[in-house]
């Protein structure tokens, strides 16, 4: 099997296995950053609501994000090597651009699913295909596309921080560890602790840029990312922007562990499945 196809199907295993596994804390989450607060948005009821587009987009965005970023990632790493000269510097610059580029590419099945999503977490609808019907019939006048990828600048500024945090620390950790094992690879268990690390202290450092995201997406009209800021620390102040760090660390965190826990997994067993053939 080449390399396309196992981060194709790692990706979307892991995208899938994730969503299932922490949706409710999501839902938290968004309903905290929401305007008017936890209990107007729906409080404790109804924390699978936006389900369906949630496992809907979770494996080809998943999919999208690793095929991009693992292609990418040797690409800058044979480029910039002879330019930068220097081993770390160059696998950090790799990870970081090739992180970031697979998240763009992630964004475009991501950043509508969430728009649906997020408007049914917070009880705007009653389901996920509610929302859809509603976004289709454009009465706000906004455009089906635009409805859609309502909230699509903010995410990419959301996300490339995130990636670019996330991804080198989850790569240097896994090479240190590999390193003091005197191994070439850790295990998928140990690349999930890594993968748990480093994306529970992105998710934390990247809250405000999230709470922005949350808010332009529920918006009932278009809005800029500077209005939004500006708006929210007029009326509700600056703690605002940390609006649910706690639930969104915390699912990060745990999701990041079996995000890129089943990744590992999956990569590797796909990997030793055709190496036995092979043999």
């Amino acid at each position: 099997m080449n390399e396309f196809l196992v981060s194709l199907i790692s990706g979307g295993c892991a995208g899938t296995a994730t969503d299932l596994a922490f949706f409710p804390i999501d839902t938290l989450k968004t309903r905290l950053q929401a305007k008017g607060g936890f209990f107007q948005n729906g409080g404790w009821k109804g924390v699978y609501r936006g389900l369906g587009s949630a496992v809907i987009a979770s494996a080809p965005s998943a999919s999208l994000f690793f095929v991009t970023y693992d292609g990418c990632k040797k690409f800058f790493k044979a480029e910039l090597m002879p330019l930068l000269k220097n081993e770390n510097l160059t696998l950090n610059v790799s990870h970081m651009a090739a992180a970031s580029l697979g998240e763009i590419a992630a964004c475009l099945v991501r950043v509508p699913a969430e728009v649906i999503k997020q408007r049914t977490q917070t009880s705007k609808f009653s389901s996920s295909l509610e929302s859809l019907k509603n976004i289709l019939r454009n009465e706000n006048g906004e455009g089906v596309i635009r409805g859609l990828y309502r909230g699509w600048t903010s995410t990419i500024v959301r996300e490339i921080p995130f990636t670019t945090i996330q991804y080198p620390l989850y790569e240097y950790m896994k090479l240190r560890w590999a390193a003091h094992q005197q191994i070439e690879k850790v295990s998928p268990l140990q690349g999930a602790l890594c993968g748990s690390v480093a994306g529970g202290f992105a998710a934390a450092v990247t809250t405000p840029l999230d709470v922005l995201k949350t808010r332009i997406m529920l918006s009932s009209h278009k809005i800029s990312l500077g209005q939004v800021a500006s708006q929210l620390y007029k009326e509700e102040g600056f703690a605002v922007f940390w609006s649910g760090v706690g639930p969104r660390t915390m699912w990060i965190s745990a999701g990041g562990a079996i995000f890129l826990g089943v990744y590992e997994t999956v990569s590797s067993l796909l990997t030793a499945e055709e190496k036995t053939k092979l043999g």
